[in-house]
């Protein structure tokens, strides 16, 4: 079983896309950005091939106006040995990888031209994928679109465009039930009738339940898999209680994820998580499910997670290290339970903060600049009267980080969430 995340990369420095408006998008302009995107595709990559990470989705902005002509570039001719040498790592770290193209991108629209612009959009993807030389099993997922009055209709134009697009295209689409207009029933009888694979999504299903246990869906979307197409996959996700019915939530609840497997998946698949904290709730899910689970795979997230539990929890912080003291153990669920409580359901004080801060600098004091350290001091002092932000603290002490490159801290998330 694979566990993936979609598109960012949460924590993790040197991760951040850009992207260009129209007005500025020069070839030059636009070669610059997508030069800078593949390397951050670069960098995301390997972060996830070095912590078990190898499912990910690839965000449809990878390329800026990819299928507009805005961008009149060759841009798959350009930057042909990045694409290679990123599809070589994929495959050499067996990475599931797929797209997922927006909410504008329907092809059973009545309007022509919107149809016209959904087809271009997926021969971009289509045209991604095939540069970075991934087969059929790199995968592109949409939704059927809407019903404009006429659900039968709209079915009708569905399966009528399908049948326009490009071979390659056909071959790497997939399809999934919404949460508004096409439940999984419905979209299994499309995938079924034009041999398309079909994910199933457990929120947009708990928010339009067609009949049947979450289980029984399961099973019949695997019917739509073929061995070309690779191992079955579904998307997994929680909701906020916060928010509307069919809102992300904020991190993965261990204990709910693990609930659900054991309620509803009886056979292998790859899961994929659409949550807002991305690889961290993949990463903290593939420890929840390894059967051979070690007290190193907490060590090493209590590594990273630790400085921002302590800034806001120092009861939390006292209760991890003291749970993580007997090796033998595997105490998953109730690791994971503390650190979300200290990160999402925990507000810092200033005297947590500057502990934490002052944790972090004590990396640096031995080895930072008379001026380095009267810069800190300034930050400080500043901080606590309210004149300069936590996050300009962090960018301070990160920019020290940079410099004296502590093995130790180059991994925390403290700087980055």
């Amino acid at each position: 079983m694979r566990i993936g995340y979609a598109c960012l990369t949460k924590g993790i420095p040197y991760t951040d896309f850009k992207g260009v408006t129209s007005k500025k998008a020069t070839p030059e302009r636009l070669n610059e950005v997508t030069g800078h995107n593949l390397n951050t595709l670069g960098n995301i990559l390997r972060y996830n091939a070095e912590d078990g990470l190898n499912m990910f989705r690839l965000s449809s902005d990878l390329i800026p106006f990819g299928s507009s002509p805005v961008n009149g570039t060759k841009w798959w001719e350009v930057f042909k040995p990045q694409f290679q040498e990123l599809g070589g790592l994929m495959r050499d770290n067996d990475m599931r990888i797929s797209m997922h193209p927006g909410q504008y991108t329907v092809l059973n629209s009545p309007d022509g031209d919107v149809v016209n612009r959904a087809i271009d959009d997926l021969v971009y993807h289509n045209l991604v994928l095939d540069s970075l030389q991934l087969d059929g099993r790199a995968k592109i997922i949409i939704h059927i679109g809407g019903v404009y009055g006429d659900k039968n209709s709209a079915i009708r134009r569905f399966k009528e465009n399908y049948r326009k697009l490009p071979e390659g295209v056909k071959g790497r689409l997939i399809i999934e039930n919404d949460e508004r207009l096409y439940n999984i029933e419905e979209v299994l009888e499309i995938g079924t009738t034009l041999k398309i694979p079909v994910v199933f999504d457990n929120l947009h299903h708990q928010v339009k339940v067609g009949d049947g246990k979450d289980h029984m869906w399961i099973r019949e979307a695997a019917k739509t898999w073929k061995e070309e197409d690779g191992i079955q996959k579904i998307h997994y996700s929680q909701q906020d209680p916060r928010k509307n019915l069919g809102a992300h939530s904020e991190t993965i609840d261990v204990g709910q994820l693990l609930e659900y497997i054991e309620e509803n998946i009886h056979h292998d698949l790859d899961i994929m998580l659409e949550v807002k904290d991305k690889n961290l709730s993949a990463k903290k899910a593939i420890n929840a499910v390894i059967k051979t689970g070690k007290i190193e795979n907490l060590e090493g997230e209590w590594s990273r997670y630790k400085y921002n539990v302590l800034e806001r929890s120092p009861e939390g912080y006292q209760r991890i290290r003291g749970l993580l003291k007997d090796k033998d153990s595997y105490p998953v669920e109730e690791f994971y339970s503390l650190v979300d409580k200290a990160i999402y359901r925990t507000s810092p004080t200033q005297g947590t903060v500057v502990n934490g801060i002052q944790h972090v600098w004590g990396y640096f004091k031995d080895v930072a600049t008379e001026k380095e350290k009267n810069r800190f001091r300034s930050d400080l002092d500043r901080f606590r009267e309210g004149r300069l932000s936590l996050q300009a603290v962090k960018n301070s002490l990160w920019r020290l980080n940079e410099k004296y490159r502590d093995p130790y801290l180059m991994r925390s998330y403290y700087f980055h969430i």
